[in-house]
């Protein structure tokens, strides 16, 4: 029975090793025969389109892994050279930026008194003295004074700017006391000529009015046309009320002339003087309003208003100026108005500040460049004409150059000594 069972056995494994074998005969029927290598160059497929949308295939996320699981060198191998070796504990920080520094406050200047400014000027202002003062006491020095010395006279005047009401009434006035005096020392026609221009001057009140009669801030607004120096004349006048002890806040109403508001904050800040400003091209009605709401806030003495230059033939522009007077005096009457004119424009000056009172009612002049080629003479025609006084005269491009205007201390610089 053993015996079977053995043969049985043998018999299973001798069919299923003749079975492989013939299996794997058929497989490498199947296969074809090796092509030997080929010169042509091989042509590789583009790799296929990527998968969009819907059809992207989800990226597997490997781990990875570190320089000496690859195999790679380290940096230290490759160069020789030992690597930093990095505080494993805090990495520091970059140093903070540092902050800039405020700009440092402007230095307050504290501007020389207004008492006596004028005679100290005086030299300056006697510059203007050589068609009116010493030609008028070079003509009536003459031993005869005919008809020929005083057309003379008259022509000198008018030259000067004096204009023809104020010279002919001066010319009847020397006349008539030259034949009464009948000596005419130097001295004598030096004192007889100081009297006359001065009564020529007329009795004004040329105080700045800078209080209100009600509890506001005394409101000043500067006008005139454009290249007379308003702007800066606003800022000397603040420096002339900050020396006389009062407090100022100023208005840039000036919105059309670029850097105008920053030129009027420049000298604001060198006496302490707030300015109120707006955007360039803003209304300037809107800016003078609020600066006088400003001023009533900081109860401030006076509040300073700089408006734009502007031609006087320009009909739009002479409304607008109107409309700031307006606005302003919702808060209180306008204390002072003062029109600021180029004494070098002569009579053209004239017929811009004939226009000007016409729109709003100017109450006093400040004649500006008086200390060059100006003729003394237009002091006189501009106040003949509108009524009203000179008030402050300019003398020069210092920052205390604007000074009151004394009618004694003006003629004795222009006669001389």
């Amino acid at each position: 029975m053993e015996l079977i069972l053995a043969v049985v056995i043998a018999l299973v494994v001798a069919v299923a090793v003749t079975s492989g074998l013939v299996i794997s005969g058929r497989k490498k029927k199947q296969l074809p025969p090796a092509e030997p290598p080929s010169t042509t160059p091989t042509i590789t497929a583009p790799p296929a389109e990527p998968h969009v949308g819907d059809e992207a295939e989800t990226p597997r996320e490997e781990p990875r892994r570190t320089v000496e699981e690859v195999g790679l060198p380290t940096a230290e191998e490759a160069t020789g050279t030992p690597a930093a070796v990095e505080d494993p504990v805090v990495a520091e920080a970059p140093p903070a930026a540092a902050e800039p520094e405020a700009p440092a406050a402007p230095e307050i200047e504290v501007p020389e008194p207004t008492a006596g400014r004028l005679v100290r000027l005086r030299a300056r202002l006697a510059r203007s003295q050589n068609s009116l003062g010493k030609g008028l006491l070079t003509l009536l020095s003459r031993e005869h004074l005919d008809e020929d010395t005083w057309e003379e006279v008259e022509e000198t005047l008018l030259t000067a700017d004096v204009g023809v009401a104020p010279t002919q009434e001066l010319v009847d006035r020397l006349r008539e006391r030259v034949k009464v005096l009948g000596t005419r020392t130097p001295e004598e026609l030096r004192g007889l000529l100081r009297e006359e221009l001065i009564a020529l001057l007329g009795d004004y009140d040329r105080t700045v009015h800078t209080e209100s009669p009600e509890d506001v801030p005394g409101v000043v607004m500067v006008v005139g046309v454009n290249g007379t120096g308003k702007t800066t004349t606003t800022g000397k006048l603040a420096r002339v009320l900050v020396a006389d002890g009062k407090s100022v806040v100023l208005g840039a109403a000036d919105t059309f002339r670029a850097a105008a508001a920053d030129q009027l904050q420049t000298w604001g800040d060198r006496v302490g003087a707030r300015t109120v400003r707006g955007p360039e091209g803003g209304d300037p009605a809107s800016i003078a309003y609020d600066a006088v709401k400003e001023g009533i806030a900081e109860k401030a003495d006076v509040v300073l208003i700089d408006t734009a230059g502007r031609l006087h033939t320009k009909t739009g522009l002479m409304d607008e100026l109107g409309k700031v007077k307006r606005v302003v005096e919702k808060h209180g009457p306008l204390d002072e108005i003062l029109l600021v004119l180029d004494a070098t424009t002569g009579q053209n000056g004239l017929i811009q500040a004939r226009v000007f009172a016409e729109v709003v009612d100017i109450t006093g002049i400040v004649l500006t460049k008086l200390d060059g080629t100006a003729k003394g003479g237009i002091v006189v025609a501009v106040q003949r004409e509108l009524g009203v006084p000179v008030k402050l005269v300019g003398l020069g491009e210092g920052p205390d150059d604007l000074a009151p205007f004394e009618p004694a201390a003006f003629v004795d610089a222009l006669i001389g000594d």
